[in-house]
């Protein structure tokens, strides 16, 4: 009997603790948009976008986040930057922090330093801080891109898509972000403008 009544707490406690874990959290969207290069030395609008959760300090459960997304304008690439909290980290494992790991045939390094893709990220956030989580990102960070790609576009069918990113440089992009409560219409990011790449 003692058993069957611990059984049946266990399994109440798993069902009400999602509810218990998101009726405590705040939820926000993050972005930021800047104006920079992409490796062909065009001008472009550069987005970073994530989630969080943000728990009160009293509570058990830390904050978490989503993978942050970075999308060049004119471009269908988009990198997916990770920390160690989130799934398939395990499989950036190319440096500590917040990273995104290159692909050989896709991506080389531009900058010095390793060029092997399992020792160097690409992408990393905050780089001078290898415990970096996403979900502790204030609204200025630095954001170092290491990367370019070897083709800057590829065939979909019959036609060629532009594959370009951020320019890569030595010395880290200082990144201003806003934030906002999630699901509200002023904290949707903006749309990249694909104007510019028609006339191009």
């Amino acid at each position: 009997m003692v058993l069957t009544m611990t059984s049946g707490f266990a399994k109440g406690l798993t069902a009400i603790l999602p509810v218990l874990l998101s009726g405590c959290a705040s939820y926000y969207t993050h972005y930021a948009v800047f104006p920079a290069q992409n490796s062909e030395g065009e001008d472009r609008q550069i987005k970073l976008t994530w989630q969080t959760a943000d728990y009160p300090g009293w509570w058990f459960a830390d904050d978490k986040s989503t993978p942050i997304s970075l999308e060049t304008q004119c471009s269908t690439r988009t990198w997916r930057i990770v920390d160690r909290t989130h799934s398939g980290a395990s499989d950036a494992d190319c440096a500590p922090g917040i990273r995104a790991c290159g692909a050989a045939g896709e991506d080389q390094f531009a900058t010095e330093g390793s060029q092997d893709f399992a020792e160097r990220a690409c992408v990393r956030v905050n780089p001078g801080n290898a415990e970096a989580l996403v979900a502790d990102i204030s609204s200025s960070f630095e954001l170092l891109m290491s990367c370019r790609p070897t083709r800057t576009s590829r065939l979909a069918g019959d036609e060629s898509v532009n594959t370009d990113y951020l320019r890569a440089s030595s010395v880290p992009y200082t990144v201003y972000s806003r934030k906002g409560p999630r699901g509200r219409l002023d904290s949707k990011p903006p749309e990249l403008d694909d104007a510019v790449c028609d006339d191009e």
